[in-house]
């Protein structure tokens, strides 16, 4: 096999794995992304896609870093989740990893809320009612995150695209 036909296909490999890593939390998805189109446009030694591109395209992985970190601490922060509902929803996600679709959506929500209830070391309607609260703010700020991820991610697709064809 060619060297540039492997670099290709391990080039497009890491853009595909950096796509799941958009949905999967335990994956740096824009990052792999990237590094997929790096290494493409080294493969074509850059007289497709050049610097000014691929600078972008840095710039664009350094903003999804930052909306994944905003998005889950804005939509926990929103609802007044304390540092052991974050965490919960942190060990929520990767559990949720194990179990598929269904522990992918319900592992933040239910690590968020047990981590909540954990906090107020009190069982009551008001501290359960509060800790849901928790649990949907906490799901929901990481749907947003992910959601931006996957944007700017096809953003950088289109623009990579646009580059290498024009």
């Amino acid at each position: 096999m060619d060297p540039s036909t492997l670099s290709y296909l391990i080039a497009a490999l890491l853009v595909l794995v950096g796509l799941a890593g958009t949905v999967l939390p335990v994956l740096p998805g824009v990052p792999l992304v990237f590094a997929g189109l790096l290494l493409a446009a080294w493969t074509g030694d850059f007289a497709q896609v050049g610097w000014p591109t691929l600078a972008v395209l840095a710039g664009l992985t350094l903003v999804s870093i930052g909306v994944d970190l905003w998005a889950t601490a804005h939509g926990a922060k929103r609802v007044g989740a304390s540092r052991q509902a974050m965490l919960g929803a942190a060990i929520g996600t990767f559990g949720g990893l194990f179990l598929g679709l269904p522990g992918l959506l319900l592992g933040p929500f239910a690590g968020a809320v047990i981590g909540e209830l954990l906090h107020h070391r009190a069982l009551t309607h008001r501290t359960v009612g509060h800790a849901t609260k928790v649990g949907a703010g906490t799901w929901l700020g990481l749907l947003l995150g992910t959601a931006l991820k996957l944007a700017l991610a096809f953003a950088m697709l289109g623009l990579f695209a646009l580059a290498w064809w024009l």
